[in-house]
């Protein structure tokens, strides 16, 4: 078993901070964590203050930001509605983030309860930094949340995290350009073909307001993004970042003839210039609107609802040959290992997860609800909601969710690295040959990453 070292865990939070706080992921470790420990040093994140006890927060969500100041009413909300437990809120940069909490993690003075992306999750569970929350789940909320919250929380069969909203990926259009280019707008049901969506991208680059057919968010940089919203392309053609039934080898399924065919296509579309290269601007589609297509998630409806009006329309990933493949999984709350009052820290998240604190934080930020019961509810999202194709996709088949692996830290940073060095040109094969060798030395360094 390797030694863990604090070096090692914070070189591993560095790499791939996005340009913008998404929804989706602002930090993940760009090397994996250490192997797994238990925490030799208990830390007491409850005091008395008067006649309440303190739970400590840990959030990345900054008061000013929309999250934030929802984040602050709700925690106002819960200390209203009982008598028992203040919350102390620790809000923490984006780009501090990782690194505060790793080094927490390594004196064994985590809060009792703080946020993980998915990402995260698997190096801290796999550390042993992170408690499963099983117990405190009722057969009637587990039953209740989308099966996209669940796959993205559970490692080695347990459950540890859970979140308030999910969102996932879709294609936002412009209808003037899609009905002037005589271009099917697509449906869940009937999402377009690979032919059907390379012969949109010509028509509608052809249309003499359009520089090119589609934004694919190249602004966003190396990035989380670029695995979370390209591996979808990957495996709609039958692809993959790693073969999944061992999690341990990418060799012969991130290279292998059915990924190279989908990244081929992928840098087709840039090099027809269909996609535009351009990273200077996020507004090519509900700003200038020199973008017919947006290839994006659910944090970008409300500008572009502000945008195109009536002219926007939500359309799912297409189908490029192994089914409509989606993305899915956000941020969630967890608990410590170190927690001395886990039944009040799950209190605490029991609250988030209410319909009306639900509720109060998608109506804001956009994300789905990720209860069934209150996805009904949410005028975004319920049947007759602009964003029902979200629901409908985090509640099917399509939704993949992110390598459940500790390495997948290094999985989604040579993604991202290769996917960036294909859009500028790169040989296909070579850079996905790379970045699958990369891979499989970091998961043979970590002797397979085995689960006490």
């Amino acid at each position: 078993m390797l030694a863990r070292t604090q070096d090692t865990l914070i070189a591993a939070v560095f790499g791939l901070l996005l340009g913008a706080c998404l929804p989706t992921a602002c930090w993940i470790p760009s090397v994996s964590a250490a192997p797994p420990t238990s925490l030799t040093k208990s830390t007491l994140d409850t005091d008395q203050v008067g006649q309440r006890k303190i739970i400590s927060v840990w959030t990345h969500m900054l008061p000013g930001g929309i999250e934030g100041d929802v984040f602050t009413k709700t925690v106002s909300a819960y200390e209203q509605a009982q008598d028992e437990y203040t919350i102390e809120v620790v809000p923490i940069a984006p780009e501090t983030y990782a690194d505060r909490i790793i080094g927490s993690a390594q004196s064994g003075s985590l809060p009792c309860v703080l946020e993980f992306d998915g990402p995260y999750l698997y190096n801290f569970v796999w550390s042993g930094y992170l408690q499963p929350i099983d117990r405190f789940v009722s057969s009637q909320l587990k039953a209740d949340l989308l099966p996209s919250i669940l796959a993205q929380a559970t490692y080695n069969g347990q459950l540890y995290s859970v979140g308030q909203f999910d969102t996932g990926m879709m294609i936002y259009g412009n209808r003037r350009y899609l009905q002037a280019a005589g271009v099917r707008i697509a449906t869940f049901d009937e999402p377009w073909s690979l032919a059907e969506f390379e012969e949109a991208l010509e028509r509608l680059t052809a249309l003499p307001e359009v520089a090119h057919a589609i934004d694919m968010k190249v602004n966003y940089g190396r990035s989380e993004f670029y695995s979370y919203g390209f591996a979808p392309i990957l495996q709609s053609f039958g692809g993959d970042l790693i073969d999944r039934s061992t999690y341990q080898q990418a060799g012969g399924v991130l290279d292998g003839p059915r990924s190279v065919e989908a990244m081929q296509h992928f840098q087709s579309w840039f090099d027809k210039g269909w996609a535009g290269k351009s990273t200077a601007t996020d507004n090519d589609f509900y700003g200038t609107k020199k973008a017919a297509l947006a290839w994006v998630g659910a944090w970008m409806y409300k500008p572009h609802a502000e945008g195109l009006g009536e002219d926007l329309v939500v359309m799912p990933l297409p189908d490029f040959g192994a089914g409509p493949k989606a993305t899915m999984g956000n941020w969630a709350w967890s608990i410590s290992s170190n927690c001395q009052d886990p039944s009040g820290a799950w209190r605490f998240i029991e609250f988030l997860l209410s319909p009306e604190e639900m509720l109060r934080m998608t109506d804001e930020s956009g994300g789905a609800p990720s209860r069934r019961s209150v996805l009904a509810e949410s005028e975004l999202y319920s049947e007759s909601g602009p964003l029902h194709l979200i629901w409908q996709q985090l509640d099917s088949d399509r939704i993949v969710p992110r390598p459940i692996t500790p390495a997948y830290a290094t999985i989604s940073r040579v993604f991202a690295e290769a996917v960036d060095n294909i859009i500028n040109g790169a040989d296909v094969k070579t850079e996905l040959t790379q970045a699958a060798q990369e891979i499989d030395r970091d998961i043979k360094a970590h002797q397979g990453y085995p689960i006490n």
